[in-house]
């Protein structure tokens, strides 16, 4: 095995290869913690904690009232669309006891995406926030939405938080929503006051029955939903638990910034840190002073986050001021690590930060670096997880290829997708044989350490060469006046495409275009330097940090296409 899976011999003796496991359905992780850990801490929010009994017990009334009086029965889809609170979590698991199929919902869509993804999913019910509620009621009637289920921020913060809140989100958003528990509206506060229903109990297939929709982030096409079966979250929550092996249950604090609605937040931060009973540290955007506050109060352990956010600890002002000594273990995941970033972040806070990889499609994660007792390598996403297979297939023959020699990443195991929701063509594509197709660029070297070059869609032809923006950013990276950079190949009517870096400077740095330009050339080869620069004060991003190349491209195609009509 170790001939065909090098990166075994590399495993310290506290991982195994394959795991022994235990399949039943998600919403176990969260019965087991309220029976093994009924009194401790499970949530904190804003100052207010639920133990895990009490966060099963509403977790329960909310499941018992959406069998009874909204109709769930089992593989409905309810949406769930919510930031980082307690009633996420709720909604999470009650979903799940009901038999239902949770459908993640970004709460930053706008009216035509939240209209495309519930007909796409066909959701009966969906749960909100209240200043939300108003979008939600204009894309109802062309959905098979049916029901509404309203929560509020203030509903879970602790006194006198509760009270002046609705007063900031009304100059925050300038509105102030008031609905009543009648008909299809439905308030969770109210829903929680009730005695619990009993529960019909469903039979669950955790091979076969789904746990989530999670719809990719539509960057090449229009959002798809991948389907995750219960084995599927249980298998890649199980491997995280693994790789965290100096970790015990019931000993953590775990910093939930990431979002429950992406892939990532909902398996290595909430479902991680119910099935490891940690408290969960509930964080619903992220601020670089309050995160350093909310790390220097209440001394998290675990903090799984992505670049942009350790980025924007390490560049606060402030950092000093803070103590970060209590974080252990970091896995970064949405986004490639700069090695920089990964240093001064372990110098500061003596903990381990390490650069993972995953996808939707894979529940998500497939590779880490190891946090402990092994050495690690600049630049790699580290190796498969126990259970998880990967090789590097030729783009043009589909053989795999030898150590060294860039090709497509794709990967087998437990945690891999069922397929695309409604979408058999596209799940064909994708999974072939048990592997799944990634479509990221990379290579293994020869101990067994994967690295990703980039996406085959971002891959720059520029004068026939393939050049990778993941090796430019990586250089501008270490300029001591750059905060974030991403590369994007353009449209150049004489090399087809050319380099260039969008770069946002660190708060009072000051470059020229020509001295990035005689940097970038002391370490990267003629053809790989970038033509074109541009100084932002920020950079499009994804609710989970990860920087949108693909936006910044299409703007300037339009640009492009602006000037064209202009000279027509």
């Amino acid at each position: 095995m170790t001939e065909s899976k090098p990166w075994l011999k590399l495993y310290p003796k506290e991982i195994p290869a394959a795991i022994d496991y235990s399949f039943e359905s998600v919403q176990k992780y969260l019965q087991d913690s309220a029976e093994n850990f009924p009194d401790k801490a499970a949530l904190h929010f804003m100052g207010k904690e639920m133990t895990y009994k009490q966060l099963n017990e509403d977790a329960i009334k909310l499941a018992g009232y959406l069998q009874e009086h909204i109709g769930i029965a089992k593989d409905d889809r309810v949406a769930i669309m919510l930031p980082n609170t307690p009633q996420a979590v709720i909604s999470y698991f009650a979903v799940l006891m009901a038999g239902g199929i949770v459908v993640q919902t970004n709460p930053l869509y706008t009216e035509r995406e939240l209209e495309y993804q519930m007909k796409d999913s066909g959701a009966k019910a969906i749960i909100t926030l209240d200043i939300l509620y108003p979008r939600v009621t204009k894309v109802m009637q062309h959905t098979e939405l049916k029901h509404t289920i309203i929560t509020a921020i203030k509903d879970y913060l602790p006194f006198p938080k509760n009270l002046v809140y609705p007063y900031i989100q009304k100059k925050q958003y300038g509105i102030v929503v008031k609905v009543k528990h009648k008909g299809n509206s439905h308030l969770l506060s109210e829903i929680l006051k009730m005695e619990p229903l009993e529960l019909t109990k469903y039979g669950i297939n955790p091979e076969e029955d789904l746990a989530l929709l999670q719809y990719t982030g539509g960057t090449t096409g229009s959002p798809k939903g991948v389907m995750l079966t219960h084995k599927n979250l249980m298998a890649n929550t199980t491997m995280s638990e693994k790789w965290i092996y100096k970790r015990k249950p019931g000993e953590d604090t775990l910093l939930g910034i990431v979002p429950f609605f992406h892939v990532y937040g909902m398996t290595v931060c909430m479902l991680l840190s119910v099935k490891m009973a940690c408290k969960l540290l509930i964080m619903p955007k992220f601020d670089a002073l309050d995160t350093l506050k909310a790390i220097h109060k209440y001394r998290p352990t675990l903090f799984p986050g992505a670049p942009t956010i350790y980025i924007g600890l390490l560049n606060h002002p402030d950092l000093q001021k803070y103590d970060l000594s209590s974080i252990d273990a970091c896995i970064s995941g949405s986004a490639p690590l700069p090695v920089e970033v990964q240093q001064k972040f372990e110098e500061i806070t003596k903990g381990k930060l390490v650069e993972g990889y995953g996808l939707s499609e894979a529940s998500p994660v497939t590779h880490a670096n190891f946090l402990w007792d092994v050495e690690r390598v600049k630049g790699s996403i580290g190796v498969p997880y126990p259970d998880t297979d990967a090789r590097i297939i030729s783009l043009e023959t589909g053989e795999a290829l030898t150590a060294g020699e860039i090709g497509e990443i794709v990967v087998k195991g437990p945690q891999i997708m069922k397929g695309y929701w409604n979408r058999p063509e596209e799940t064909a594509d994708a999974l072939k044989d048990g592997w799944l197709h990634t479509g990221d660029l990379g290579y293994m070297d020869e101990k067994g350490f994967f690295y990703v070059v980039d996406r085959k869609k971002d891959m720059i032809i520029a004068g026939g060469y393939n050049i990778y923006p993941r090796e430019i950013e990586e250089v501008l990276y270490e300029h001591p006046a750059v905060l974030e950079v991403v590369a994007a190949g353009v449209p150049d009517p004489y090399r087809g495409e050319t380099v260039k870096a969008y770069i946002v400077l660190k708060d009072g740095a000051a470059v020229t275009q020509e001295e990035m330009n005689q940097y970038a050339r002391k370490y990267l080869a003629a053809y790989k330097v970038p033509r074109l620069y541009e100084f932002r004060k920020e950079l499009p991003k994804t609710a989970v940090g990860k920087i949108l190349r693909r936006t910044l491209v299409e703007e300037e195609k339009q640009k492009i296409d602006e000037e064209n009509k202009k000279h027509a």
